[in-house]
């Protein structure tokens, strides 16, 4: 491992954490709120950070594969321990709860443990809005952007932060990638800000919304969520949640004039199908229940929890018990590979499922040839095996995560719940952590535990369980 550079890497991105608390100093001035709190957090990481920053030069700057996975690591552990500051400094949570939030916004998962939150300062939402925008498209790929001014390569890094089956690149160049897709996620969320202006949201509300809805994240200023506002404001937050769902990729080649070639994608379909059958479903759960306007409620929380953005109009606590079933698996899904959502992902299901076509033919003839592909293009077995190992991995995290909730003292719906949530990055749960409730009950060891898991589910698993391998840390 190349320490020094790591170190360098680290601590370039916590200035570039510091001037982001520019941003709740500016809307804290705006608001006649103290601006000491988010001053302070800025200068303590500038007083860590700068000095690594300028600790490596004239280091190796070769960046190794071990480098990337202690680097993106290491990103969101520091990034989630100096976004807590703001909520300590300002008084509104204690250390361990800050940093539950804090992991919470920049894995964009959007569980919180803040139980008013219309009485929270402004800029500290806004603050809180910003992690999950910035956690949205990855610190660590925008890092990437910059780190050819560094004369470090960045592929390492992008592989370790989207460690999906199947990379898509749009250029030769990471960095060229890392910045295009940047401008596509500006693009699209400064569209989202001016449609929920139209629709009826105010200025602050409409920012800090567009933010996590891109992001996928869910924080919202309201303790309703977006139950809170009007049925138009709704049905924008679908459309974008849906958008935010995609692999931007695809929102890349749209933008360009390459929308037919976009609309071909096989995970767009099956993502696009998933989505449509399990509204159908949550439809038909919902009949004779008496829930107003069914329609509107099926298909916004079925967006919204496959997305794993988690922003809800209705407690679904109150809804049949089929409806409530069906929640189950829409923690587990997530979006499309390549986006801004958690889950297993849409491609990794897809493969899976074709996998399984695959097989079941072979049982019929044994001597066929007939390899699993996407796109048109067959997929290596190798592939198809990294897929059923990240399933593996996945669940045991689940099931791991589960036990310390249920040791805890909670009942089973809240333990596995919480646990697929929180490697999800989903955000709401069931019973004691559904829509209408927090995470603030859960003792201090419990929030450590699922904090764990939200970074380790935003890394997909294999980025952070490779820290724990004894061959990692072997010359």
């Amino acid at each position: 491992m190349n320490l020094l550079l790591d170190l360098e890497i680290l601590g370039w991105l916590l200035v570039g954490l510091a001037a982001a608390q520019g941003v709740p100093v500016v809307a804290a001035a705006v608001e006649g709120e103290p601006l000491l709190p988010y001053f302070q957090s800025a200068t303590l990481a500038l007083v860590f950070g700068l000095p690594l920053a300028l600790s490596a030069r004239g280091a190796d700057r070769r960046l190794r594969t071990r480098d990337a996975f202690f680097v993106v690591t290491g990103a969101w552990g520091l990034a989630s321990v100096f976004g807590a500051i703001p909520y300590v400094l300002t008084g509104t949570l204690s250390p361990v709860p800050a940093l539950f939030e804090a992991t919470s916004g920049f894995t964009t998962t959007g569980s919180t443990v803040l139980r008013e939150i219309e009485a929270a300062p402004r800029a500290l939402l806004l603050w809180r809005a910003l992690t999950q925008w910035l956690g949205g498209m990855g610190i660590i790929v925008f890092t990437v952007a910059i780190l050819h001014l560094l004369g470090i390569g960045g592929m390492q890094l992008f592989k370790a932060e989207v460690p999906g089956p199947i990379t898509d690149k749009l250029t030769p160049r990471v960095a060229d990638t890392a910045r295009r897709l940047w401008l596509v996620y500006l693009g699209i969320t400064a569209a989202a800000f001016l449609a929920l202006r139209v629709a009826g949201m105010g200025p602050f509300d409409a920012l800090c919304h567009a933010f996590t809805t891109m992001a996928t994240g869910g924080f919202s200023t309201r303790a309703q969520s977006i139950g809170a506002f009007p049925p138009a404001v709704q049905w924008v937050v679908v459309f974008f949640m849906f958008a935010a769902g995609m692999n931007f990729v695809l929102h890349y080649q749209i933008l360009t004039g390459r929308a037919a070639e976009a609309l071909r994608d096989g995970e767009l379909h099956f993502y696009a199908a998933l989505t449509g059958g399990l509204v159908l479903l949550m439809l038909w759960s919902l009949r004779g229940a008496g829930v107003s306007d069914p329609l509107r409620a099926s298909v916004f929380q079925v967006v919204s929890l496959l997305t794993t953005t988690g922003f809800s109009t209705a407690d679904y606590e109150g809804w049949p018990q089929l409806s409530q079933l069906l929640i189950l698996p829409l923690l587990l899904l997530g979006a499309m590979a390549g986006s801004t959502a958690g889950g297993l992902k849409s491609l990794r299901v897809l493969l899976s499922l074709r996998a399984l076509r695959a097989s079941l033919a072979r049982f019929v003839h044994p001597h066929a040839v007939n390899p699993v592909r996407y796109n048109g293009r067959p997929i290596s077995p190798e592939v198809i095996n990294g897929v059923s190992l990240f399933f593996l991995a996945y669940l045991l995290v689940v099931f791991a995560a589960a036990l310390v909730v249920g040791a805890a003292g909670y009942d089973i719906h809240t333990a596995l719940s919480a646990a697929l949530t929180t490697v999800g990055n989903v955000g709401p749960g069931l019973s004691a952590i559904g829509p209408t409730n927090d995470f603030a009950h859960f003792p201090a060891s419990v929030q450590l535990v699922l904090s764990l898991c939200m970074i380790a589910g935003r890394l997909e698993i294999f980025t952070l369980l490779v820290l724990f391998s004894p061959a990692f840390w072997r010359r």
